[in-house]
């Protein structure tokens, strides 16, 4: 004999809810023309050719270019995870993480560890360590010192708006 088959379906407030918010995906445009939205995309810029140039040599011969390839891949990707954070206005959506303070600390590590790795990199690079990679060698330090000023300017903008945030 045939058996009939019911099936009962609920729905919870939680997937209610998560597939209302997921829905309204904010995206800001306008952070891309601000100072530190363009200081943000300089420094992806720059970092990634800071450690594709040191990459592209033998650079695990040398402990020192390990190091700075460490912080600048390491920032790197925390920088572009930042970027969708903010381009996609997720820090909205979780008000319970102090946003400032948290880019004030993200910025300001960035500059002193990119700081040490730029010194580290242009203090190693020696035409006799190896004159094939000393191009190289010699243009990511140029390029580490330049994200370094700007993590250093974004540093200025993060310590504003967090300064701004404690005196309210």
């Amino acid at each position: 004999r045939p058996r009939s088959h019911t099936v009962t379906t609920t729905s919870s407030s939680f997937t209610a809810n998560l597939s209302a918010s997921s829905s309204t995906l904010a995206y800001d445009r306008e952070f891309l023309r601000t100072l530190p939205g363009l200081l943000m995309v300089t420094e992806i810029v720059l970092g990634l050719l800071v450690w594709t140039l040191i990459a592209g040599t033998e650079y695990f011969l040398y402990p020192a270019f390990g190091w700075v390839m460490f912080v600048a891949v390491f920032y790197w990707v925390l920088t572009v995870f930042f970027l969708i954070i903010y381009m996609t206005m997720t820090y909205t959506r979780i008000p319970q993480v102090p946003w400032t303070t948290v880019g004030l600390c993200f910025n300001g590590s960035a500059f002193i560890l990119y700081l040490i790795a730029a010194i580290v990199d242009a203090s190693s690079v020696t035409k006799e360590l190896d004159s094939h990679n000393y191009n190289s060698w010699a243009a990511s330090s140029f390029f580490a010192f330049m994200v370094t000023s700007c993590y250093a300017g974004n540093t200025y903008f993060s310590f504003i708006s967090w300064r701004s945030r404690t005196l309210q």
